[in-house]
């Protein structure tokens, strides 16, 4: 998996401050995104041990509120194992920081047993996530007045609580 962006200190993707991970790859291609670079699977640099142990080092500071994962699309297919195994260091080592993660695919019909992007660690990444963003940014609903959100089709869902 590759990287297009760290942010160590981020506080537009989440409540606090926190450390962000933009991922590289994306089959949505909303029109009017934030981050259309991104959408290329080669763009960025390689995800490597290196770059998880920045990301940790990252949060260890206390006033470091949690992680979030965008991009990009965490949930593309080939993404998960990486962005997974990433999370689950994470809980370990920071039980008590959030875990945020957008989405362009839907909770209740992608990531779910049989859905598009479901694959055998999809209920594993999805165990770490606190607070799941999920729907496509649709131009058409672009409300700049939104917390968290880019359009109002996009869901907010707690998935475990802090």
């Amino acid at each position: 998996m590759n990287y297009g962006n760290i942010k160590k200190n981020d506080i537009a993707d989440g409540p606090g401050v926190r450390v962000s991970l933009f991922v590289s790859g994306c089959r949505h291609h909303c029109k009017g995104c934030f981050n259309a670079e991104t959408w290329d699977f080669g763009f960025g640099q390689p995800f490597t041990d290196e770059t998880a142990e920045e990301i940790l080092d990252a949060l260890k500071p206390d006033y470091i509120q949690g992680f979030t994962a965008l991009g990009g699309e965490p949930f593309e297919p080939e993404n998960q194992p990486v962005v997974t195994a990433l999370m689950k260091k994470i809980r370990e080592h920071y039980p008590d920081k959030d875990i945020w993660c957008y989405t362009g695919y839907l909770y209740d019909v992608d990531l779910i047993p049989g859905g598009r992007v479901f694959t055998d660690v999809t209920q594993e990444m999805l165990s770490y996530i606190d607070v799941l963003v999920d729907g496509e940014f649709i131009e058409a609903e672009k409300d700049i007045s939104l917390q968290f959100r880019g359009s109002r089709n996009q869901r907010i869902i707690h998935l475990h609580q802090q």
